[in-house]
Order: C-alpha cells, then structure tokens, then sequence
C-alpha cells in the first residue's frame, strides 16, 4: 500500500462516521481511531518497544504559550481555525532552508498548503479550507499536535 492510498483512506475514513478502521493485508497492517477529546492519545511505534504518549513528545511543553494565544484572542464569526487533520508534528516551511508556507498577516485562498504535518515519517500537507487573512498561529514550528488541534486562526474577506 503506498502513501496516496493510505492518504486516501485516512480522508475517506475522517470524514465518515466510522470511530475505529482496521486493514491488515499480508504483514502489512493499518489502524484509525478516532478519540473523544478527554481520552489520552498514545502512539505506538512498532520498531520501538513500549508506547510513548503525546505530552511526553512536545506537546506539554507548548501548551502554556498556545492555552494563553488561544485565551487572548476571542474567536468571533468572521474568524475561522485551520484545524490539524491528524497527529504529528507541524512544521511551517516544507524544509528548515525554505521560506514558510504563510506566516501571520498573509492572504490565504482556499485550498493553499498552509504547514505541513510529519506523522509515521510521512509528510502531510494541511490546506486551507477558507479563503482570508492568516491573523493568528496557536502553535509552534516542531511542534507537536493533535487532532483537530487549531493551528492558525484566519480572519475571513
């Protein structure tokens, strides 16, 4: 199974109604859940033993300076979040010696690659769903995300 298939998948199976996917084809096996948002995210490498959660991979150490950026700027109608699609780290640029996709101030149209997101040593990209202004970023480059975590606020028109 290569990367545009399981990509697809993954798209199919966010947006169904399906809570748990599993696939297994020869020694080959994929799983999706989806989680309410009080359950614990646990990531399983198979390469590695034991199992590493998510806060103690970064996402802890951001979610001071994210709760107070979220806190301070009160969501209104005419501002929408890009949300992440999925578990990972976001990076902003596609590599560290290249400009970032959009950065705070920038006009965004619908369907631009806004950030990036590696999970299982995949790259991702997260297009834009709205058209407008991007007027906040909730996270930090290298950081660590979860599902439907805001990244940017963007401020429609």
């Amino acid at each position: 199974m290569d990367e545009k298939e399981i990509e697809r998948l993954l798209d199919k199976f966010d947006r169904s109604s399906l809570k748990n996917f599993e696939l297994a084809q020869d020694d080959f096996k994929l799983k999706f859940s989806k989680r309410d948002d009080d359950e614990h995210v646990v990531v399983e490498d198979p390469a590695q033993p034991g199992s590493t959660t998510a806060d103690s991979l970064g996402h802890g150490q951001n979610s001071q300076a994210q709760t107070a950026s979220q806190s301070d700027q009160p969501v209104s109608q005419n501002v929408t979040e890009i949300k992440a699609p999925l578990v990972g780290v976001v990076y902003f640029a596609p590599s560290p010696d290249k400009p970032a996709y959009k950065k705070q101030g920038d006009h965004v149209e619908k369907g631009d690659v806004v950030c990036v997101i590696e999970a299982m040593k995949m790259i991702n990209e997260v297009k834009s769903d709205v058209t407008g202004t991007i007027s906040n970023i909730l996270v930090e480059d290298g950081s660590m995300v979860e599902y439907d975590q805001p990244i940017f606020q963007v401020t429609k028109g």
